[in-house]
């Protein structure tokens, strides 16, 4: 497989925190992508269509075009690696998708939305330019072209919710929204409705999928976890809480993932089993 990645230069690397190229892809007909709390921008080079599947029947699928925008989800969704032969993305950074897109995370959370219905004609505009393009980082160039002339015209965010994602991403423990509230000045409901719209989730469901994140990559990384051990050290109240927010975000024990590693072949992409 081939997998090429790419940081843009400031400013947009504030808000995109790669873009990736990859083809060649597994040989295996459907694969679960676990949820990350982030928006991602993906284009598909060789087929104008992006097919997502029911994760309860693998045999049925909702049709996009070749350009589209994933939400953040709550749980994982499925596809056919298959299909994406020569496929490129953007992985925005949590919270900052927003002032490229140009409309609240929110209005995508748990969805796929086609880029045209974002953009207008600049979706296939956009889509052209990379297929044309003859090298990754041509492709890569044109991307940071279109993206930083969409920023241009951006509207700043709150100042709570850079300070929000900091604490939530550092919690080794539970953080409450209250708490969060309170730190950055607002009431809760207004923080609530604020973080919402900017990142896709809610604080406590945003908290929830990095903390499942930080379990997911120390089970990766470990031979032979000590399971009390990874709980504890990404703020699950137990070993069960953690097999519970295991199961809910990726459909797998942590066990059954951790065996499967070795066919992961991108972030958070696991092959379907089942």
């Amino acid at each position: 497989m081939f997998l090429r990645t790419h940081t843009p230069g400031p400013p947009l690397d504030e808000y995109v925190d790669r873009f990736w190229l990859c083809s060649d892809t597994p040989q295996h007909p459907r694969e679960r992508i676990l949820p990350s709390g982030t928006v991602e921008l993906v284009i598909n080079l060789s087929d104008d269509e992006i097919r997502i599947y029911d994760s309860s029947h693998p045999d049925r699928c909702r049709r996009y075009s070749g350009a589209v925008v994933s939400g953040p989800y709550r749980s994982f969704i499925v596809i056919d690696p298959l299909q994406h032969a020569s496929i490129i993305g953007v992985h925005f950074r949590p919270g900052r998708a927003v002032p490229v897109l140009g409309l609240p995370a929110s209005e995508v959370t748990d969805a796929h939305v086609d880029l045209e219905t974002l953009w207008g004609p600049t979706a296939a505009e956009l889509r052209e330019r990379l297929c044309a393009a003859a090298t990754p980082a041509e492709r890569f160039a044109v991307l940071e072209d279109v993206l930083l002339g969409r920023l241009c015209r951006a509207r700043p965010r709150h100042g709570a919710i850079p300070v929000a994602l900091d604490a939530l991403e550092r919690a080794d423990a539970v953080v409450t929204v209250r708490d969060l509230a309170r730190r950055v000045g607002l009431s809760q409901r207004r923080f609530i409705q604020l973080f919402t719209a900017e990142v896709g989730l809610t604080p406590k469901l945003y908290g929830r999928v990095r903390r499942f994140q930080r379990a997911r990559e120390l089970v990766r990384m470990a031979t032979e976890p000590d399971w009390a051990a990874v709980a504890v050290a990404c703020g699950f109240f137990d070993q069960s809480h953690l097999i519970r927010d295991f199961g809910e975000f990726s459909g797998l024990s942590p066990v059954a993932y951790m065996n499967q590693r070795s066919k992961h072949v991108l972030l958070n992409h696991v092959p379907w089993v089942g």
